[in-house]
């Protein structure tokens, strides 16, 4: 690809996955325009372990920032992600220990590193805001909650909602916004980049800024990426799409994805222009092509950013020879028993097929369990297998079996 003006990066990054921006676009613009080194920050509470293409959509576009000259801030939220962020949750997170969000975020650099540079002449750097949070006193705490009111806090959908339905609401979900906010204070940011769904937590953090330090700070708010499914992405719904997938599953997943929303994926996930996400979606909407087939552009796609071409080739090749050809994956994961007779429930957690007895036996009910491309059915079947039978999973999970 041609190397890109200044001008043309910084129309690239107004063209795609942007939700709001505060003050303006305009003031945005101009400071991108004037050359400066600002620095911008993203936060990210470890409440599990995998970085996915929901948290890649801003991650890129700090990735252009970052091509921009910027000093790109990755912030570990080990103390945030104690408290849990009350955002869009219908009822209080379970909190973590804080060894809980060390063992979540110890990957974290390996899998950013996929999408940001931290080596070379702009690295991005890693903070955790353990570092100042845990050393507030209670004092600080309390000048600090006196920027806020209880109007503004109970005014969000998710108490309302719990309201509503009788539901608790307990006061440190009230602080978590100002603990989100204080990270600006201390990094002195002159950008946060996040998330549509932590518009309320970032502008905090731009009021306290104003107040305590009397200086301006852009908000920068992603569209949000829904799940291969449609629903909320979310791990409790499987519907993610890990960046440390290997490729054949990340292609398979990205297959899974409903239709409808094939474009947004096209939109946040890729670096296809938008002029040409735009054909591809009229000739859908003209039924000029296969959805199956831009389907499969898109998984390519996918698969390249984070794997490269030849392996996202090579993971079509083996998508099209298990599920159009109807034959066993070259590659499975191996699994040695003791035994060939087996209560099918027991297998599918045995083989990690599945996490529980329950779970298994939602997925034989949804017919998603295949034994050599044969549909096991019945809760409590006893199945006999042989060495080298394969059990299928859902779409894409696969176990060779060895006797």
């Amino acid at each position: 690809m041609p190397q890109q003006s200044r001008n043309q990066k910084i129309k690239r990054f107004f063209s795609w996955g942007i939700a709001e921006i505060y003050p303006s676009k305009e003031a945005l613009e101009k400071a991108l325009k004037s050359g400066k080194k600002l620095k911008v920050y993203y936060g990210v509470d470890p409440s599990g372990a995998e970085i996915h293409l929901g948290h890649a959509v801003c991650l890129r576009k700090l990735k252009e920032l970052q091509d921009l000259g910027w000093e790109i801030v990755m912030l570990i939220g080990d103390f945030t992600g104690r408290i849990g962020d009350p955002t869009g949750r219908s009822k209080t997170r379970i909190p973590l220990t804080h060894r809980q969000v060390l063992e979540n975020a110890k990957t974290y650099k390996d899998q950013v590193s996929k999408i940001l540079n931290f080596a070379g002449n702009n690295p991005t750097k890693i903070k955790f805001n353990s570092e100042w949070l845990d050393k507030l006193s209670f004092k600080e705490v309390i000048e600090l909650s006196a920027h806020f009111t209880v109007q503004q806090m109970l005014e969000r959908d998710m108490y309302q909602e719990r309201i509503k339905k009788g539901l608790p609401i307990f006061l440190h979900e009230f602080l978590y916004p100002l603990m989100q906010g204080y990270d600006s204070v201390v990094l002195r940011a002159d950008a946060e980049l996040g998330g549509s769904d932590q518009t309320f937590n970032m502008l905090c953090g731009r009021t306290l800024m104003k107040e305590l330090k009397n200086k301006e700070r852009f908000v920068i708010t992603c569209s949000l990426l829904t799940g291969n499914d449609g629903r909320k992405m979310s791990k409790s719904f499987h519907n993610t799409i890990p960046v440390t997938d290997n490729p054949f599953t990340m292609f398979g997943k990205t297959m899974a994805a409903k239709d409808e929303i094939m474009i947004s994926y096209f939109e946040l996930c890729t670096d296809i222009p938008q002029e040409e996400i735009k054909k591809i979606e009229k000739d859908l909407k003209n039924n000029k092509v296969n959805p199956r087939d831009v389907k499969a552009r898109l998984a390519r796609e996918i698969v390249t950013i984070y794997h490269g071409s030849k392996k996202a080739e090579k993971s079509e090749e083996e998508f099209n020879r298990v599920f159009r050809d109807k034959k066993k994956p070259t590659k499975a994961k191996e699994v040695k028993l003791s035994k060939s007779k087996w209560n099918i429930t027991d297998l599918l957690v045995k083989l990690h097929l599945a996490q529980s007895k329950g779970k298994a036996k939602r997925l034989i009910r949804e017919g998603a369990v295949k034994i050599n491309n044969k549909k096991v059915s019945g809760l409590n079947k006893e199945v006999n297998l042989k060495n080298g039978d394969v059990v299928r999973c859902g779409k894409i999970n696969f176990v060779k079996v060895s006797l």
